[in-house]
């Protein structure tokens, strides 16, 4: 949802035209989220649907400027007012694969560790490198950019400490005591058991 709202508060500052919208979303965020233009315009004409934006006439250079609506206007406010709210599943690819790597026999679980490490440790140098050569760190593009690179950082920084974390915890396990075989037991049609109680302690 935040490249459509992102988009929806660059035009709540005026009319604007597709590849304009693009430039001004680079700007505010360093290129850090790479838009291209199918998507900016995929992107507005559902806010169009919604209600949200207007398209104007083309101007003599055949541009289409699009104007944000009243209730445009209105999500905009609703959207830098809320907290963005994070999911309580972990959909989070690396997570997964360190948790199914610990249950499958025969797998050296401390070398995935490390391979990810130095992968994450690479990034995070490219991260600092990156936020160190910018130009004038008072600028408001250079600020906007800094942030969401502060944000890439923290984030690098938190993976290596939770490998640390996760290899510490695997150590303390022997690796034939992780292992699980395939079940013989048939599963049953429907939700997990776990699930089930979740949705039963929530309600």
């Amino acid at each position: 949802m935040s490249v459509r709202q992102s988009l929806l508060a660059i035009l709540d500052q005026g009319p604007c035209y597709g590849y304009q919208l693009r430039a001004e979303f680079d700007r505010r965020t360093g290129s850090t989220w790479p838009l291209n233009v199918g998507q900016i315009y995929n992107t507005l004409e559902r806010l169009e649907r919604d209600g949200l934006v207007e398209r104007g006439a083309p101007d003599d250079q055949g541009h289409v400027y699009w104007e944000i609506t009243d209730a445009g206007s209105v999500e905009v406010a609703s959207w830098l007012s809320s907290p963005v709210e994070r999911g309580q599943a972990t959909r989070d690819e690396l997570a997964i694969k360190l948790a199914v790597a610990a249950t499958l026999p025969g797998i050296d679980v401390s070398a995935v560790i490390q391979t990810q490490r130095v992968a994450s440790l690479r990034q995070l140098q490219s991260l600092q490198r990156a936020k160190y050569a910018g130009g004038d760190p008072d600028g408001p593009q250079e600020l906007a950019w800094s942030l969401v690179v502060d944000s890439m950082i923290f984030a690098a920084e938190a993976e290596v400490r939770w490998l640390d974390h996760t290899e510490q915890r695997l150590a303390m396990h022997p690796q034939h005591a992780m292992a699980l075989e395939l079940t013989t037991e048939r599963p049953k049609r429907g939700r997990p058991a776990k699930a089930e109680a979740e949705a039963a302690v929530e309600a």
